[in-house]
């Protein structure tokens, strides 16, 4: 009955659904999804007129214009500019390190003092950095990464920034401008109607079921054409191990009042406050309401029964993800997005990669 089945209905599956339907809009495509919703980890939803990011803040960013135009054929943009806070134990700084920060934190006004200040702070690493820590100080410093990396690393990643490897930070954006606009794509913004609702557009036209979940009833769906967009070493029922994967908790809260951080993201970088930032999402667009909603973000392990964010991308893991993939050449099914790739994407990356793969197979020229 169906040409192609679509295991996953986040958005790399929703970029190929409108890719196919656009070659062929006769096309029969079923989309299974395990949540009771679609959009995966950017879905949102509306309360008390607020548009609110559930599983963390997404902000579309691009220089890739392909991929720019292709968001805007379902969905307009604001112009949503990323300014992040980094709060230290009460001490406010702008992100990305800027002037404006380096200002701030050393009571300097001039581009060649904050260089000369963190010239010299390099230079305590002497030789090549065996440890995080030691490639952020000679990246940037002793102070910043003490006060703005160290505490937030630590959290996210559940460990000691000397026991996590170097090439976690391979470089470290740092601006002599007074500017703090975090992304350098061209493209920035947050969809009008939010991101639930581009990914129904992008949907439209398939079949979908939700609240099903495929590795539990593969047998009933015997479709010739599969893409799946779930944990690679899940399908396999952790054949030859499980890969390691950082998760979030989320604490969602509603205040009466009308404003309560006065931006959108607030990054809390020392080590003792649990949470890693908190969101305020009436500021992604600019949305007026009496009350305010702000959501906690908590880093923690990954283990069975959580949902996976941030992949472990560590030599072992990357080996173990290879041996999947070398293992998956024999099936007749197509791993793509986070899970199957076992690779962290921002949401244009994602859409670059589905488009890629669309062109890449005929199975899709239906």
């Amino acid at each position: 009955m169906y040409d192609i089945c679509l295991v996953g209905a986040g958005l790399f599956n929703a970029t190929l659904a409108r890719l196919i339907k656009k070659h062929n809009n006769n096309a029969k495509i079923l989309v299974l999804e395990k949540r009771s919703h679609l959009a995966g980890n950017i879905y949102d939803e509306k309360i008390e007129g607020i548009t609110v990011h559930k599983y963390g803040a997404h902000i579309f960013h691009t220089s890739d214009l392909e991929v720019w135009n292709f968001v805007n054929e379902v969905t307009d943009f604001n112009r949503f500019t990323n300014s992040p806070i980094a709060n230290y134990n009460g001490e406010i700084y702008n992100l990305p390190f800027n002037m404006n920060t380096f200002v701030h934190m050393w009571g300097i006004s001039t581009v060649d003092e904050a260089k000369e200040i963190i010239a010299n702070q390099r230079k305590e690493i002497k030789s090549e950095p065996k440890n995080l820590e030691e490639q952020a100080i000679s990246l940037v410093g002793r102070d910043i990464y003490e006060k703005l990396i160290k505490g937030y690393t630590e959290k996210q990643w559940g460990r000691d920034c000397k026991d996590l490897p170097a090439f976690i930070i391979k470089r470290i954006p740092v601006r002599f401008t007074f500017d703090n606009n975090y992304f350098n794509d061209t493209k920035q913004g947050i969809p009008l109607n939010g991101y639930t609702n581009m990914i129904k557009k992008l949907f439209e036209g398939c079949d979908i079921e939700l609240n099903v979940d495929y590795l539990k009833c593969k047998d009933k769906y015997k479709i010739d054409n599969i893409v799946f967009t779930g944990a690679i070493d899940e399908y396999y029922d952790y054949k030859f191990g499980e890969l390691n994967w950082r998760s979030l908790h989320f604490e969602e809260e509603m205040l009466s009042k009308e404003d309560f951080q006065g931006n959108a993201v607030v990054n809390y970088t020392d080590r003792f406050t649990p949470y890693t930032r908190i969101i305020e999402h009436k500021h992604f667009l600019n949305e007026v309401s009496p009350v305010t909603i702000i959501t906690k973000e908590y880093p923690r392990d990954w283990k069975n029964g959580l949902e996976k964010y941030y992949p472990m991308n560590d030599e072992n893991n990357q080996n173990l993800y290879n041996k999947y993939k070398e293992f998956s050449q024999k099936d007749n099914i197509i791993f793509g997005g986070r899970l199957g790739m076992y690779k962290y994407y921002d949401m244009d990356k994602v859409i670059r990669a589905a488009i890629d793969l669309y062109n890449e197979n005929k199975c899709f020229k239906i």
